[in-house]
């Protein structure tokens, strides 16, 4: 019963997590021209829309990407729509992302992963938490290069917070002490690295997002695992780039997206924090 309610509230979960992915960053585009609405020849990240309706996670309703046609219900089914409609809009049949069922699945399987770690206590609740927010920041910077504030500052704190309360008679995840240290290791970390970069290149290494990404990982797990957190992720972004380099036309000054790789490493982390804290432990021994 766990694992059939956490898949399919994970199936539901991931169809929003597609609608945070896809209007985050344009509600972000709308608040900075607005700010900016003085400052003349101004280049936006995002075009002026032709209308300031409100937009959120709620207004409008889905509609298509393309043409802009309202999306009825029985066409926003998480999965079964899309594969239905063969991947495509029922009114202009042009392609939709195959981004969307992907997230879905991502998030179904993430999920059970976590149900199975953790089985029916309070730490499957939250690291669901974590787990969605991680998958959403994966996404959102994958395609805009951004980490919101919006997402990462709440999940810093809600991890301090979580770090408050031990039902068990033991920290869910990390105690206070190691998750307040964990959060400032965490930023200084990377912060300490792009200033070092900057100072050698003249360039920005790293975007202030991954520090306080880096922050909140470290703020749920503790400090204790983040230097795996970030080997793993730096790893991954190594074999991912040199990879690219040879098979596409990525160069050595290519912008890349840090996120998806501290997401991937912060969640098997949370999964497997244990195994990795002994295997290092037995490495450095």
């Amino acid at each position: 019963m766990l694992f059939i309610a956490t898949g399919m509230v994970g199936l539901i979960i991931g169809s929003f997590l597609n609608v945070v992915a896809s209007r985050v960053p344009i509600m972000l585009g709308r608040i900075w021209r607005k700010e900016y609405a003085d400052i003349k020849n101004q280049k936006l990240l995002f075009p002026q829309s032709a209308k300031d309706d409100p937009f959120n996670l709620w207004r409008p309703g889905s509609c298509c990407p393309h043409c802009n046609s309202m999306i009825p219900i029985h066409h926003n089914i998480p999965l079964i729509s899309y594969f239905w409609l063969k991947g495509l809009c029922a009114f202009c049949g042009k392609k939709i992302s195959p981004r969307y069922p992907v997230m879905e699945i991502a998030t179904v399987l993430a999920s059970l992963g976590v149900a199975w770690t953790f089985g029916p206590t309070w730490q499957t609740l939250l690291a669901l938490f974590f787990t969605w927010a991680l998958l959403a920041l994966a996404v959102i910077d994958i395609e805009s290069q951004l980490l919101p504030d919006s997402i990462t500052l709440p999940l810093l704190w809600v991890g301090i917070l979580i770090s408050l309360f031990q039902p068990y008679g033991w920290a869910l995840f990390a105690d206070l002490r190691s998750s307040v240290i964990g959060s400032v290791v965490g930023y200084l970390s990377l912060w300490g690295v792009s200033q070092v970069f900057k100072l050698v290149t003249g360039r920005e290494g790293m975007g202030h997002g991954d520090f306080k990404f880096l922050a909140a990982i470290g703020a749920w797990l503790g400090w204790q695992i983040l230097p795996l957190v970030i080997l793993i992720a730096t790893f991954a972004g190594t074999i991912v780039g040199i990879t690219m380099m040879i098979i596409s036309n990525w160069s050595r000054t290519t912008r890349v997206s840090f996120g998806p790789y501290l997401a991937g490493a912060g969640w098997t982390s949370l999964l497997f924090k244990d195994q990795l804290m002994d295997m290092y432990l037995r490495t450095l021994g």
